[in-house]
């Protein structure tokens, strides 16, 4: 656990990493704190209007070994994948631990994921099992005579029975369950835990992350929440779990440190029930994504109307922009603490208000425990001022095991020790690291990094879509929106109608965060000698839309 002091690298100077041979997610963040304070507030549910509903770590503890004996119980073994597809809510809390400690890999996929989405990832992750709940389970009934390695559907909130044939009512499955587990034995490198990232080219990867991946995450977590635990500590994110800020900057950590996690009520993020969530839950630490915050700027004299009891706000995702920065300073009273990382080595830059780490426009500098560096493509290191990747030496605790399946996605990720991010970056005279963009074809729309051939995949499977291009479109909201150029199949017509009609049908096979918000037909799509979309053509010709659209 880092030490307060006077400088980062005076912080820096002291840390030793501690990687113990026997580690278990599980067990580090419900049982370990269970023997000493099963009383313990765990996690708090907010709905608006009705008194907090808590879980405590002994109820967690307990309730993740009945489930991990109904896994086992089910013939599933250490190394079987199981998916969770749910809301933020204690079974999706105890449904992570539950695994981690029968040392199976989780795999979170958000519940905006349409059919088409989650299939591609079970199948990839040859998934045994799914826990979920009644729309998860909705969405997976039409795609599972495809889903061959699927044996068990797991379902939330059917408590009565209702369950389908073929699926699990969870409720009465885990409470007949026996209540004592022993947790299979796990190594820091023992696999936990499969995140799905997209890259610039190609399907989504699977980002597999061993149990130290916990252990990588604190210093960082530390650092950005001013050396969490304090007194009165309560913390909360709009994030979903299944998203690495969600689990590992939020709720994992937290529940290691002992520090109350806040869930639900927003399905939607809305900005005013946002501040009225911190303040009737007596959040003190917050995770929030860019975007919300920009969201929650629209909200008038927040300090006035919330008795807000907030010590640290950090985000990261997205680059915050300075106006964003200076709002929460002068209408929260709070200096944001910009952190940066990716699904495959999170949370290795930071900023830290308390130890005078703070600067405007930049997302701070090395979390101790972490060399980081910005270079060029050959791994050599660039000069002050000048734009290169960032990049994180190997090894290191947070940085993912390889990517599932993929040996050769895995090797083009390095070059030599230097774990190469794509983003781009520079570093200034006083160390710190400045975000200036992605590799080109990465989309970055409110936070979440997108590939745009997934999307390209499903726009052509649309009957009037021959071939489409897929870029970011800079967004004064969301830095980015999706813009797809559309070339028609021949004898269909351009309609505003049909523009709409496209629009939804990626929205309902892939996610609802992803869709293309504007689509323009056109009579082409430049393509290389190999076949590979010219992207670069659509991405100058959206940005200079995206220039002339804020001109007077």
């Amino acid at each position: 656990m880092l030490k307060p002091a006077h400088t980062l690298e005076e912080v820096t100077a002291a840390f030793r990493w501690d990687i113990p041979d026997n580690f278990n997610m599980g067990v580090a963040v419900s049982d370990a704190r269970a023997a000493r304070e099963p009383e313990r507030v765990a996690l708090l549910r907010w709905r608006e209007g009705e008194a907090p509903v808590v879980a405590s770590f002994g109820e967690l503890s307990e309730r993740s070994n009945r489930l991990a004996n109904l896994l086992v119980s089910m013939g599933l073994k250490a190394g079987d994948r199981v998916a969770i597809i749910l809301p933020q809510s204690d079974w999706a809390a105890i449904a992570h631990i539950a695994i981690y400690k029968a040392g199976m890999i989780a795999v979170p996929l958000a519940r905006l994921f349409a059919p088409d989405a989650i299939e591609f990832r079970l199948k990839r992750a040859g998934v045994k099992a799914l826990i979920t709940n009644r729309d998860g389970a909705d969405k997976v009934a039409g795609i599972r005579g495809c889903l061959d390695e699927l044996e068990h559907v797991l379902v939330a909130g059917e408590a009565g029975g209702e369950a389908r044939e073929d699926e699990v009512a969870l409720e009465p499955a885990v409470a007949a369950a026996d209540a004592a587990f022993v947790p299979v034995a796990t190594g820091p490198d023992t696999p936990a835990l499969i995140i799905f990232t997209s890259g610039t080219t190609g399907p989504p990867k699977g980002a597999l992350h061993g149990h130290r991946v916990l252990l990588g995450h604190l210093p960082g977590v530390q650092i950005h929440h001013e050396f969490m635990p304090q007194p009165g500590d309560v913390a909360w994110t709009p994030a979903d779990w299944a998203w690495a800020g969600g689990l590992l900057n939020i709720l994992l950590p937290c529940l290691h440190y002992g520090v109350p996690v806040v869930h639900g009520g927003l399905e939607r993020f809305e900005a005013e029930k946002a501040f009225t969530l911190m303040a009737q839950m007596g959040v003190a630490n917050a995770f929030i994504p860019p975007t919300a915050l920009r969201l929650m700027k629209t909200v008038d004299r927040p300090r006035e109307r919330f008795d807000l009891k907030i010590r640290t706000i950090g985000s990261g995702g997205e680059s915050l922009g300075r106006d964003t920065f200076e709002w929460a300073e002068r209408e929260l009273g709070i200096t944001v603490n910009e952190f940066y990382g990716q699904t495959e080595c999170n949370l290795v830059l930071s900023s830290c208000a308390k130890l005078g780490v703070s600067r405007a426009g930049a997302i701070g500098k090395p979390v101790p425990g972490h060399k980081v560096a910005v270079v060029h493509e050959d791994g050599s290191p660039c000069g002050v001022g000048e734009r290169g990747q960032v990049a994180v030496a190997r090894p290191d605790p947070v940085m993912f095991l390889e990517y599932w399946q993929d040996p050769e996605a895995t090797a083009a990720k390095f070059v030599g020790d230097w774990m190469l991010t794509g983003d781009q970056c520079m570093v200034d005279e006083d160390g710190y690291f400045h975000f200036v963009g992605r590799d080109d074809d990465i989309i970055n729309s409110a936070g979440y990094r997108v590939g745009p051939g997934e999307i390209e995949d499903c726009l052509v499977s649309h009957p009037a879509v021959q071939l489409a291009a897929a870029v970011g479109k800079p967004d004064s909201l969301r830095t980015e929106i999706v813009k797809a150029y559309v070339v028609l199949v021949p004898g269909h017509e351009r309609s505003e109608a049909l523009a709409e009609e496209i629009k939804a049908h990626v929205k309902a096979r892939l996610a609802a965060n992803i869709y293309p918000r504007e689509i323009e037909f056109v009579d082409e799509v430049p393509l290389t000698t190999t076949g590979k979309v010219i992207r670069r053509v659509f991405r100058d010709r959206a940005i200079a839309e995206a220039e002339r659209d804020r001109q007077p």
